[in-house]
């Protein structure tokens, strides 16, 4: 939970259309990896990387709770390094999450850049829109595929789940009083809180601090990329797992975020209108409206880059790989956030 005073509108932030970083993409059926790979160009990755660093500092500012003496640009600039026990581990995670699909692609012979890293100060509340990789040739082998969409993830996790730990241990819980915009619960965020801070006395919740939002944040746009829907990297597990099947299973995927809007809009709807909420339904839709930005965000994906997953050459998973699909796969059900950020 965090403290409703920072914002001045009820609105949820549609933090997760603007976070989760994009699939890593692929050439059509028939390209190959380049047989003499290409020189590494990391100027304009590290330019990127520098300024997305500045844009998460900034961010940081507001979730460390970090007031400027004035209103002077000098005083915002020494604001900044205080602002670092959300920017710091917050970055950890969207690098371990980036270089867990490089170094996974590169030993698999796949040519793939260097992290694009997209700075998005002020309209992102955490700084960025995340980071894109480009790869060149097709991902031939399931075994190769599945290597490549799982890293990312379960590299990001490993990072996520210790910083949230440590930063609900250093958390506040106090009484709540008043409207407050909640984070987004998790099965697995509700047991790594559990383990941090124990039982929740009735009538309080944890606020969390910033080092806590920037692991709750990195468990929000891991389960974002694990939809098994497209090229994200859900999709590039699914794939690797199901083969052509999980076109269809896909498509199905994809109708679960509109699901999940409309079911938001009727629980909320009902729950302001007992509460007295004036305006109940608007109230309920801005609750939901997360899930209808995210589908829309995966439509034009899927319109984009087509939706059936570029094909593999034949053969199976092996049967290691195989329980790291399925293990992957259950991290997304553990980390499905049914309202990823709500006013309550």
């Amino acid at each position: 939970m965090t403290d409703d005073r920072r914002f001045s509108s009820p609105t949820p932030l549609h933090l997760e259309v603007e976070l989760a970083p994009a699939a890593t993409s692929s050439a059509g059926p028939g390209a190959g990896p380049a047989s003499r790979p290409a020189p590494l160009r990391w100027k304009k990755n590290l330019a990127l990387f520098c300024l997305t660093v500045v844009s998460v500092f900034v961010a940081g500012t507001v979730w460390a709770s970090v007031t400027p003496q004035d209103d002077g640009v000098l005083s915002f600039v020494k604001a900044l390094p205080h602002a670092w026990p959300f920017a710091v581990p917050f970055l950890a995670i969207l690098l371990a999450h980036e270089f867990g699909h490089y170094f996974a692609a590169r030993a698999h012979g796949v040519e793939a850049s260097l992290p694009y890293f997209i700075p998005m100060p002020i309209v992102s509340p955490l700084g960025t829109m995340g980071a894109v990789i480009s790869m060149k040739g097709t991902i031939k082998s399931r075994n190769a595929l599945l290597d490549i969409g799982a890293s990312g993830p379960l590299a990001g996790l490993a990072v996520a789940l210790p910083v949230l730990f440590v930063g609900l241990m250093q958390s506040e819980v106090s009484a709540t009083s008043g409207p407050a915009l909640q984070e987004g619960r998790s099965l697995l965020y509700l047991l790594v809180r559990r383990l941090a801070v124990g039982t929740i006395p009735e009538g309080h919740d944890v606020f969390l601090g910033p080092t806590a939002m920037a692991g709750w944040a990195g468990l929000l746009i891991t389960a974002l990329n694990l939809f098994p829907v497209g090229q994200l990297d859900g999709g590039h597990v699914g794939y690797a797992l199901f083969g052509k099947r999980q076109d269809r299973y896909g498509r199905a995927v994809h109708y679960l975020m509109l699901a999940l809007f409309l079911g938001n809009v009727a629980y909320f709807t009902w729950h302001f209108i007992a509460d007295g909420l004036t305006d109940a339904l608007h109230a309920a839709v801005a609750n939901g409206m997360p899930w209808l930005i995210w589908f829309g965000v995966v439509h034009v994906m899927l319109r984009v880059g087509g939706r059936e997953h570029p094909p593999t050459e034949p053969g199976e998973l092996s049967p290691a790989r195989k329980a790291i699909a399925v293990v992957t796969l259950i991290f997304f059900v553990l980390l499905l956030m049914p309202t990823p950020f709500g006013t309550y």
